[in-house]
């Protein structure tokens, strides 16, 4: 099968913490923040932090239940780097492409995520242990 989509630009820089309101050095560097977003699909809080130009982000998770997967990372693996997005011209023609080359995908159907984007991830085991989004505007 041939690639028949692009990956636009790199979305955001997800780190995952206890709590986002314990992260003010974002706003200490001058970075804009974003107003809180719950993702109840994925039991997640969002914030984003914009650099001057808005092109460049980090984006903050914070579990919003106990039961959350980001509730499990933390729980193994701390706070930290938890996974790098890359926004797509089609979410659609990435998923086949890549499940077409045996490529572990966690979402075969896209989901909504944060600014109501279409999003996907590309297993971890699938890439140098990297957890990669793919997102659309929607």
């Amino acid at each position: 099968m041939e690639r028949n989509f692009k990956i636009l630009k790199i979305d955001h820089v997800a780190v995952v913490t206890n709590s986002i309101s314990d992260l003010n050095i974002f706003s200490l560097l001058g970075m804009k923040e974003s107003k809180l977003e719950n993702i109840e699909s994925e039991k997640v809080n969002v914030a984003k932090f914009f650099a001057a130009d808005d092109d460049h982000v980090i984006e903050l998770l914070e579990p919003s239940t106990e039961t959350s997967t980001i509730k499990n990372f933390l729980n193994k693996n701390g706070q930290g780097l938890h996974h790098i997005s890359f926004t797509v011209d089609n979410i659609f023609n990435a998923i086949k492409f890549l499940d077409s080359n045996n490529i572990q995908i966690i979402y075969k159907t896209p989901r909504t995520g944060a600014d109501n984007k279409l999003i996907t991830f590309i297993h971890p085991k699938s890439t140098p242990g990297i957890l990669i989004e793919l997102s659309q505007d929607n």
